[in-house]
């Protein structure tokens, strides 16, 4: 994996989490909303949006530069718009960045023809 792949890769890892905590933020705030007077939502709204928008740009970054296949990368979007989606794809995105560091050590230490 090249340094750029594994910048996307983390990008994308590192909006993940706090685009799924927006989004569970904005689904309380509505309800707080609808039975109290606390009205966050155009706040949270606006947050969980501009993460949300960061989180598409960044996908598709990584899906083009990691090359995966049309499953993987509709995977991740599903993920994103699930509201605890993108906990599950922090998580699958760390091991999968974890795995093509070692695979590239391995290949400059020439242990495998990968």
């Amino acid at each position: 994996m090249d340094f750029k792949t594994a910048t996307a890769l983390r990008r994308l890892r590192l909006v993940s989490a706090p685009e799924a905590v927006s989004f569970l933020l904005l689904l309380i705030c509505s309800v707080l909303k609808r039975t109290t007077d606390f009205n966050a939502v155009p706040v949270m709204g606006m947050v969980h949006g501009v993460l949300f928008i960061l989180y598409l740009v960044f996908w598709a970054d990584a899906w083009n530069r990691a090359k995966w296949k049309w499953q993987t990368a509709a995977l991740y979007f599903v993920l994103s718009v699930l509201p605890t989606g993108g906990f599950f794809a922090e998580r699958r995105l760390k091991r999968e960045a974890e795995a093509g560091v070692i695979a590239a050590r391995a290949r400059k230490e020439g242990v495998v023809n990968a």
